[in-house]
């Protein structure tokens, strides 16, 4: 009997790790788009920040996310790639063609190189960025598109700097290839993994965790617009 309860047991464990496994939001990253200047942006640049940060959504354990070369076919039958754009209910049909319940779609709206201030003072956690030479701000802006409805369910603006200091190696989960291979040690090049990281965060708490960590980020976004709307000077 004890047997047979035990043996019950694991089975239903083994049926809810199961469960939890399809419960996860499959999530599908497309190619960046860059609205910033910025000087690393080149060929391929777009892919390879939606690769990275598939990566960094999957090392979550999470998500499920889809594989670029079956969004890329997509892209490529909507034509979205060259349009920057990604309309909502062209949206809804991506995500019904790839399996995806979720599109994400980020734009680099701004970078500077040696700018001293934040803009907003974002904590990035297990991060460590130090040094005092030079330092480079960026600003992500991140839509994430329900494929069932077409709508964009969340939004999020991600800014900071890095300095050309240290990075955790704990955090760091493998360097650069493609354009970005000489951005590796750069403080471009920790601007970029470390804000995917706190774009990765974010999607996790807001969609999957769903508890206290989402007020903590309505604090930091709330920090972030107060900081931004203070650099203005009105007469």
């Amino acid at each position: 009997m004890k047997k047979l309860f035990v043996g019950v047991a694991l089975a239903l464990a083994g049926v809810s790790g199961v469960a939890a496994a399809q419960d996860r939001p499959t999530l599908g990253v497309i190619e960046f788009k860059n609205e910033s200047g910025a000087g690393w942006w080149r060929g391929g640049v777009g892919w390879e920040l939606a690769g990275m940060l598939s990566n960094e959504l999957a090392a979550t354990g999470a998500f499920r996310v889809v594989e670029r070369s079956k969004l890329e076919s997509v892209l490529a039958e909507q034509d979205l790639a060259a349009s920057g754009r990604v309309n909502p209910a062209t949206g809804a049909r991506m995500g019904k063609l790839t399996g995806a319940n979720y599109l994400v779609a980020g734009t680099v709206t701004s970078y500077e190189e040696d700018v001293k201030g934040t803009g907003g003072g974002i904590s990035i956690k297990g991060i460590s960025l130090g040094g005092k030479s030079s330092s480079a701000y960026i600003a992500v802006d991140i839509r994430v598109i329900n494929s069932e409805t077409g709508e964009v369910d969340f939004v999020r603006t991600i800014e900071g700097t890095a300095k050309s200091g240290g990075m955790s190696v704990g955090v760091y989960r493998g360097g650069f290839g493609g354009a970005l291979a000489n951005e590796n040690k750069t403080p471009a090049g920790k601007a970029i993994r470390a804000a995917l990281i706190e774009v990765t965060d974010y999607l996790e708490c807001v969609m999957v965790k769903q508890d206290s960590c989402i007020g903590d980020y309505e604090a930091k976004e709330s920090r972030r617009r107060d900081s931004s709307r203070g650099a203005l000077k009105l007469d």
